[in-house]
C-alpha cells in the first residue's frame, strides 16, 4: 500500500479514476478501493479526527485514529463521542464497499476499556450479513497493544445510487 499525500490514508494504487472503471468490471478488490479512496477524499469529519483509511476489501474496512488531548474527557480517558466515531466510519467504509450508496439505520456500542492520549485506536469493521437492502456490521476497536476498547454493531440500508 502506498500514501497518497501525508493526510490521505494509506490505499492502493487501484483507486485511480481508470482503476475504478476496470473494477467496475468485475474486480471487487479495486472496486472497494476506488470507493475507499472516493469517500475518503470527501471525508472532511473523519480526515479532521486524524483517521486513517488502512484497508478495505468487500463488505470489510479497517482505520486507525491516534488519541489527543483534545479528545480526552474529564477522567483523563479519550471520549467516547471519537471512539464511536472512528468505529462509525469504520461502519459507512465497511457497507459502502460494494459501491452501492449505504447509510447506518441503527448502531450499538458497548465501551469495554478506556482508549489514553498517545493511544492509536484502530477500527475494523466486517460484514457480517446482507441481505437485500440491509446489512449488520460488526466493528472492533482496539488500541496499539490489541486491548478491545470498544465493540460496536452497525445496521446498514443501502438508498438509491452508486459510490462513484
Amino acid at each position: 500500500m502506498n500514501k497518497l499525500n501525508e493526510a490521505a490514508p494509506l490505499v492502493r494504487e487501484a483507486a485511480t479514476p481508470a482503476a475504478a472503471g476496470t473494477a467496475r468490471h468485475g474486480n471487487p478488490q479495486a472496486l472497494a478501493e476506488a470507493v475507499g479512496a472516493a469517500m475518503y477524499a470527501r471525508d472532511p469529519a473523519s480526515q479532521s479526527l486524524g483517521m486513517t483509511l488502512d484497508a478495505i476489501a468487500p463488505g470489510y474496512a479497517r482505520m486507525s485514529m491516534p488519541v489527543r488531548a483534545a479528545m480526552l474527557n474529564g477522567h483523563a480517558t479519550c471520549h467516547g463521542g471519537f471512539i464511536f466515531a472512528l468505529a462509525d466510519s469504520a461502519f459507512a467504509f465497511a457497507c459502502n464497499s460494494h459501491n452501492l450508496v449505504t447509510v447506518g439505520a441503527g448502531c450499538t456500542i458497548d465501551y469495554l476499556s478506556p482508549g489514553r492520549e498517545g493511544d492509536v485506536l484502530t477500527a475494523a469493521a466486517s460484514e457480517q450479513t446482507l441481505a437485500g437492502k440491509t446489512g449488520v456490521y460488526d466493528v472492533e476497536v482496539r488500541n496499539q497493544d490489541g486491548r478491545i476498547i470498544a465493540l460496536f454493531r452497525g445496521k446498514s440500508h443501502r438508498i438509491s445510487g452508486e459510490v462513484i
